[in-house]
């Protein structure tokens, strides 16, 4: 099981439990002041009892539960800022018969000093059971607020991926102006896994070839992949896309996590913004954004884009609107073309978490040998030069060390990955 400030992540029926959800939101209870939480899931088989027993858990501990039914991570992120806090059902792109929690305090994933509050086993005081309402949501006409409406009537394949996207993100597109084809609706019978940035989506791609663009989801709805003129799209051009766009609303000041592409932090500095880095993760990102006032931002290897003013989370369904409304625009096309002028590869390898940090300090100890600069903010990160860095550090949602790497020299990259990973085995081999 996982337990980081991304939410807590387990394979159902083995080490995440009913007990496990119990537990943990018996202690999210007291960190509900206001006594209102917000709750919705995914589309996993496993969400409805995971569901059923974090709102009865709730209900025991005098908080009153509006309850969102299937709805995509955003959206309870959304609706969270009205009621004070609010818990999703998911381990968002995981595979299928992994569950979890993301729990949600005043509108933000929890910080890193609340997560022992969660973990950490504690007695509850109830005052009084709470109540049970259904909850309808404005998140639709919400964005199409912030995005406004499209003129040329893009063409759009919306690739749901069996997913709580559906009815969001189709809905939204067609709101504000596109024309909208969509791909695996259900879970049942979809041609794809549940994490698009893993995926090589086929079926998008051949769809796509007709139209103007084709977007991804995972099944909570907060990750997006872009698909263009047949080819699909880096993590990092998603959240490109979506910085120009905020750019273009006349945003300046950003937050970007370690691991996003030197692309996209050019391309704000050669447009007059400024950017502060924080480690990976969503509540990270968010956590220094709301620190230092960002007013946009996100994680590159989530394609993970970020409008504080909307949501104080990944935004996939907003994004998707963000950048359909930039389709035919002079603008879109230097993203692009910017973007795709460096190449960023990661690749992870499995090592046992009790390893984890032993292996990284051995790293860094080779990497102050090799490498002039070297950023420990998250992991080990090493500055090649100007257009090239490596970052390694452990995963928070699994077992697994991450090796990122960028270059403006594709050869160049894949030869640093490929170094840096034969690095992390023999660290680990020797420590073992």
């Amino acid at each position: 099981m996982k337990k980081t400030i991304s939410g807590i992540r387990g394979i159902f029926g083995e080490d995440l439990n009913l007990k496990d959800v119990l537990e943990f939101c018996n202690n999210f209870s007291s960190l509900i002041k206001t006594k209102k939480c917000v709750i919705g899931k995914d589309t996993r088989p496993s969400g409805q009892m995971l569901k059923d027993t974090a709102s009865a858990t709730l209900l025991k501990n005098g908080i009153d539960v509006f309850d969102l039914h299937t709805a995509p991570t955003p959206v309870v992120f959304r609706e969270s800022r009205k009621y004070g806090a609010g818990l999703v059902i998911s381990s968002s792109h995981n595979p299928l018969e992994w569950n979890g929690m993301k729990f949600i305090v005043e509108g933000r994933g929890i910080n890193e000093q609340e997560l022992p509050q969660i973990i950490q086993h504690q007695d509850i005081l109830k005052t009084k059971v709470g109540v049970e309402s259904d909850l309808a949501t404005s998140y639709v006409e919400d964005a199409k607020k912030i995005i406004g409406n499209i003129e040329n009537s893009p063409k759009i394949v919306v690739d749901i991926g069996g997913g709580a996207a559906k009815g969001f993100a189709p809905e939204l597109l067609k709101k504000i102006g596109c024309s909208v084809e969509i791909l695996n609706e259900n879970l049942s019978g979809c041609t794809r896994g549940p994490d698009p940035t893993s995926d090589n989506l086929s079926g998008l791609i051949s769809s796509s070839s007709e139209r103007d663009i084709g977007f991804a989801f995972d099944l909570d709805g907060d990750r997006l992949v872009v698909v263009r003129n047949g080819k699909k799209q880096t993590p990092d051009v998603t959240l490109g896309l979506g910085v120009a766009k905020s750019l273009e609303l006349g945003y300046k000041k950003f937050v970007l996590s370690i691991d996003t592409s030197i692309s996209v932090e050019k391309f704000i500095k050669e447009k007059g913004g400024t950017v502060q880095r924080s480690k990976v993760g969503e509540a990270n990102v968010i956590d220094l954004m709301l620190k230092n006032d960002a007013q946009a931002g996100g994680e590159g290897s989530s394609g993970g884009f970020i409008l504080p003013e909307f949501n104080y989370c990944r935004d996939g369904i907003l994004t998707s609107g963000l950048i359909a409304s930039m389709l035919g625009t002079s603008e879109f096309d230097e993203v692009l073309n910017y973007m795709e002028s460096y190449h960023q590869i990661r690749d992870k390898i499995k090592i046992n978490s009790d390893f984890h940090d032993k292996v990284i300090d051995e790293i860094k100890s080779k990497f102050s040998k090799e490498y002039s600069e070297m950023i420990s903010l998250d992991g080990i990160k090493g500055i090649i030069d100007d257009d090239s860095w490596v970052l390694i550090r452990k995963s928070n949602t699994e077992d697994i060390i991450r090796v990122s790497a960028e270059s403006n020299n594709v050869e160049k990259c894949k030869k640093i990955v490929k170094d840096t990973v034969e690095l992390v085995n023999q660290s680990y081999e020797e420590i073992r």
